[in-house]
């Protein structure tokens, strides 16, 4: 991360990234794939649940991975998954805080276990204490207009929406919605769990989100490796196409190859 942005760096917190995809680090078939999905990707940030992982754990799987994440080189982001009330959710990212030596925290937290939909009554609370002990917290989150706004008001400078529960891979399932929150507020809005193809990311990309974070669409891939690359690429697509600016939508047919000073034969009619 670079506190300097360049020309189309994300930036959150004040805090600049040249790759606006962020990438989950669970479920990969082994160690090196994920490895080298990672450094395929190249991204922002990579996430990590404190319940899979601590420093000081004697468990030799858990330093294996405290290792791996050392070596990928790449800013760390804790998440509280698993977490079901605000205070289970403060206690972890204060414990992350502490294993991760970062102050930036991915808020989740759930409320339901079958979608794994995310408390909307509680998340606000949690994430304004949060922010209140001094986190960086991206908060993970549905598409409700009325919850982004006041998890801005609170404090966040970035929000999360899911496109879709998460690990399903279906895409955004709400297209209207998630084009009126990019609409509606001006913070960095990072698509957050559901999506399951490059085009997916593309998509809201070309919406004006300014990133994504997934995690199973590239660790369940037949080769997660060129599915990461795939998402990275993906991912620039969209965010060149929305820079550049899409032409709008036409009801009706227009030509595209030039006709003036193009002449006009006429079929000769045959003779009498």
């Amino acid at each position: 991360m670079n506190t300097t942005p360049s020309d189309d760096a994300l930036v959150l917190y004040g805090q600049s990234f040249s790759s606006r995809l962020l990438l989950g680090t669970a479920r990969y078939p082994s160690p090196a794939t994920l490895k080298a999905a990672v450094q395929r990707a190249r991204p922002a940030m990579v996430t990590a649940s404190l319940r899979r992982q601590g420093s000081g754990d004697a468990d030799a799987g858990h330093n294996s991975f405290w290792e791996l994440l050392r070596e990928l080189d790449v800013p760390v982001l804790p998440n509280t998954a698993g977490c079901h009330s605000v205070q289970e959710a403060i206690t972890t990212s204060h414990m992350a805080r502490e294993v991760f030596n970062t102050p930036w925290i991915k808020l989740e937290v759930i409320g339901d276990d079958y979608t794994l939909q995310p408390d909307t009554l509680n998340l606000v609370a949690a994430a304004e204490q949060l922010i209140r002990d001094g986190f960086y917290v991206l908060p993970y989150c549905t598409e409700d207009l009325v919850l982004c706004q006041r998890l801005v008001d609170v404090g966040c400078q970035a929000v999360m929406p899911w496109a879709a529960p998460i690990g399903t891979g279906r895409g955004p399932v709400n297209p209207y919605a998630l084009q009126v929150l990019r609409e509606r507020l001006a913070v960095p809005l990072l698509v957050d769990a559901g999506l399951g193809l490059p085009s997916h990311a593309c998509q809201v990309m070309e919406w004006g989100y300014d990133g994504v974070l997934l995690n199973t669409a590239v660790a369940l891939a037949q080769d997660p490796v060129a599915m990461a690359g795939a998402f990275a690429d993906a991912v620039q697509a969209g965010r060149s196409a929305r820079r550049a600016g899409a032409m709008q939508p036409q009801h009706s047919a227009q030509p595209s190859t030039p006709v003036l000073g193009t002449p006009f034969w006429h079929h000769e009619q045959p003779s009498a």
